[in-house]
């Protein structure tokens, strides 16, 4: 696995994994994140799917060029960091007017509505990093088999609770907001809340698994 830092911008170096999407890729990017956070020169470790972006004071060529090199070293050998983070489970409504883009998923996919709900909810997902909105998690462990594209043209209005699927991932929406991904239902589930002592619900390491409330055609 060949890997190398690129530069963003004068106080940015970005890292990323190459495809396909793991979970061991990314525990490599949480335990980097957390040797790199350390770093004097460091202002803010970013974590995204199986990505860094790290930012740095503004630094002198030589030095920027330095803090490269030292991040570049840290590749030869990656560790991984392992969370144990708690388990949530997410009711969903599926189908209808709460997963406007199942049904037709279903048929690109040839097959039954039914199927695709089951597909989706037998998996145990890992949350991989918060991001988007305040709350808003990307998972990993999806099913080969519902990989789907985004829409071509964004909605303007995804509701609040929306639970949908983009590319590789699937994910649920804390608040309503312009969105792209395949909409599949919706929980009741609040992911953000500013009156709780922690206000997002799911943190990176969490596991969750979906369950059918019921399915509507």
């Amino acid at each position: 696995m060949t890997l190398q830092w690129q530069i963003g911008s004068e106080t940015n170096l970005l890292l990323f994994f190459p495809k396909p999407i793991s979970l061991d890729k990314q525990k490599k990017c949480w335990a980097l994140a957390d040797i790199i956070e350390t770093m004097p020169e460091v202002i803010e470790v970013i974590i995204g799917m199986n990505t860094l972006s790290v930012f740095s004071h503004p630094l002198a060529w030589d030095e920027f060029k330095a803090l490269q090199n030292k991040l570049t070293a840290l590749l030869e050998e990656i560790p991984e960091k392992t969370i144990d983070g708690k388990h949530i489970e997410i009711p969903v409504h599926y189908g209808g007017k709460y997963g406007p883009d199942l049904a037709a998923m279903a048929a690109s996919l040839e097959m039954p509505i039914d199927a695709v709900v089951d597909l989706h909810t037998s998996a145990i997902y890992t949350v991989y990093f918060i991001g988007f909105q305040p709350g808003f998690p990307y998972l990993g462990g999806l099913s080969e088999s519902l990989h789907f594209p985004r829409h071509t043209t964004p909605r303007t209005h995804v509701p609040a609770g929306s639970v949908g699927i983009g590319g590789e991932q699937t994910g649920i929406y804390p608040f309503a907001s312009p969105g792209g991904w395949q909409l599949l239902g919706q929980t009741d589930t609040d992911l953000f809340d500013l009156t709780k002592d922690s206000p997002t619900l799911l943190s990176a390491g969490d596991t969750l698994c979906f369950t059918a409330i019921d399915i509507h055609e």
